[in-house]
C-alpha cells in the first residue's frame, strides 16, 4: 500500500480492489490472446470474458435492454457519439456548465465543420443546482436537438437531475448523452429509461477498473456513423464496417487485460453492493467537507450538501495559487489535482478561471491515516499563511 494519502480519485480511483490486480495478472499469464481472432479455445475464452463483462455492466445499470460498446477511453466514446450523430445545420446543442473538454472540444471542432448553436443549461450560481423550471423555459424558447450532461461534475461534484432534464428534452425529440464517468459504479442508476440514448463510462474511475478502457451504453438500435475504421474480426471480406453493434464501433484488438480488470471490479461491486460502495464514499465525503470547513483560510466551491454531490470538492486557499498548494500537499505525501481539471467551462461558471482550484476527491479506500495526514498538512498551510 502506498504511503501517499490519495485524494485524486476523480482522476482515477486508487488503489483498486485486490481482485482487480490478481485477475489482470492471471489474464496476462493465462489468457493474453486476441478476442474473436481465432477458433481455438483461448480465443473463445477471451470472447466469453468480454461478453460477461458487458452483461455485468448492463446488470449494474439495470439496463439489460441496451448494448455496451468498449473503446480505449471515455474520450474516444464521446468522440464516437458526438461525431457519429448526424446533426443538422444550425442544430441546437445544450450542455451543462460543468462539461469536460472531452465534450466541449469535440463540439468546438464540430462547430467549425457545420454550424451548431451551443446553449448552457441553467444552473444556480450559488448552489450549483440545476434549475429544471428554467431549463424547461429554455427548451420552450429554443428546441433542443442534442443534450449532453455530466451526471456529476468532475470539478465540484454536483449531481445533475438527468431523468427530469432528459424527459423535457425528449419531448422535442432530442438525443440525450450522459457522461457517467464520475458516477457509474457509485450511484445506483437505472438507465433503462428510453429518454436516455447514450451513457459514457470510464473503467478506471468510479468503476474501480483499469486505465485504458471506456465506452458507452446505448439503445439496441443506434444510428451512428463509425468514427474509426478497420478490422473487427468478423466479415473481413467486406470493406464496409459491419452494421451490427458493438462490432461496428469496436475497431482493432480490444484491451482484454483492461476488460478483465473491469470484469473483476464489477464482480467486486456486485459482491459489496453498490449501495455499500456509495455509503463508504459518502462517509469519506462528509468527513472531507467537515475537515475543510474547519479552516478559515479555505473556501469550498462545491455544494454544501453531500446529498447533492459526489465526493469531488474544489477549494481555493487564501494567499496561495492552486499549484502552490498542490506542491505543498505533494511534499507532505498528499495527492490532489490542481488547476482547471480539463473543465474550463466549469471554472468560468464557478468564477475560478483561469487560476483553477485545488480539487480533493475521495474514494472507497480512503482511511483514517489519510485524513490525519491531510489535517496535518492543512494546519501547516493555515499556520504559515
Amino acid at each position: 500500500m502506498s504511503s501517499i494519502a490519495y485524494f485524486d480519485n476523480a482522476a482515477t480511483t486508487y488503489p483498486k480492489p485486490e481482485i482487480v490486480y490478481t485477475f489482470m495478472d492471471s489474464i496476462h499469464r493465462e489468457l493474453g490472446v486476441n478476442v474473436g481472432r481465432g477458433q481455438h479455445k483461448l480465443a473463445a475464452k477471451a470472447s466469453a470474458l468480454v461478453e460477461e463483462t458487458r452483461w455485468l455492466l448492463l446488470e449494474l445499470n439495470h439496463c439489460t435492454n441496451k448494448r455496451v460498446v468498449f473503446t480505449p477511453s471515455a474520450t474516444l466514446a464521446l468522440n464516437a457519439i458526438l461525431r457519429g450523430i448526424s446533426l443538422d445545420y444550425n442544430a441546437n446543442v445544450y450542455v451543462s456548465p460543468f462539461e469536460h473538454n472531452a465534450v466541449t472540444r469535440v463540439l468546438h471542432f464540430l462547430s467549425k465543420i457545420h454550424r451548431i448553436n451551443i446553449h448552457i443549461l441553467k444552473c444556480n450560481k450559488n448552489s450549483y443546482e440545476y434549475q429544471v423550471h428554467e431549463i424547461k423555459k429554455q427548451f420552450e424558447a429554443t428546441k433542443p436537438d442534442l443534450v449532453v450532461m455530466s451526471h456529476a461534475s468532475n470539478v465540484c461534484g454536483v449531481i445533475a437531475p438527468i431523468f427530469d432534464i432528459c424527459a423535457l428534452s425528449k419531448h422535442y425529440g432530442a438525443l440525450n448523452v450522459i457522461d457517467m464517468c464520475q458516477t457509474m459504479g457509485l450511484l445506483d442508476t437505472n438507465i433503462s429509461n428510453e429518454n436516455i440514448d447514450y451513457c459514457i463510462f470510464a473503467a478506471h474511475k468510479a468503476l474501480y477498473g483499469s486505465l485504458g478502457l471506456g465506452g458507452f451504453i446505448s439503445k439496441e438500435c443506434i444510428q451512428l456513423e463509425p468514427f474509426l475504421y478497420g478490422g473487427t474480426g468478423i466479415d473481413s471480406a467486406n470493406q464496409s464496417m459491419p452494421d451490427n453493434t458493438p462490432e461496428r464501433f469496436e475497431v482493432g484488438s480490444p484491451n482484454i487485460v483492461a476488460i478483465a480488470g473491469l470484469n473483476a471490479s464489477l464482480r467486486w461491486i456486485k459482491e459489496k453492493g453498490i449501495k455499500t460502495v456509495y455509503k463508504n464514499e459518502h462517509s469519506n465525503h462528509c468527513r472531507l467537507l467537515s475537515l475543510l470547513h474547519e479552516y478559515d483560510n479555505i473556501k469550498v466551491l462545491s455544494p454544501m450538501s453531500s446529498e447533492k454531490s459526489v465526493g469531488v470538492v474544489s477549494c481555493v486557499f487564501d494567499g496561495y495559487g492552486s499549484d502552490s498548494i498542490g506542491h505543498i500537499l505533494s511534499n507532505n505525501d498528499i495527492a490532489v489535482r490542481t488547476g482547471l481539471q480539463c473543465s474550463p467551462l466549469a471554472h468560468r461558471f464557478i468564477g475560478t478561471f483561469p487560476a483553477g482550484t485545488v480539487r480533493f476527491s475521495v474514494g472507497f479506500f480512503n482511511d483514517d491515516n489519510d485524513f490525519v495526514k491531510l489535517d496535518k498538512a492543512l494546519k501547516y498551510v493555515h499556520d504559515n499563511s
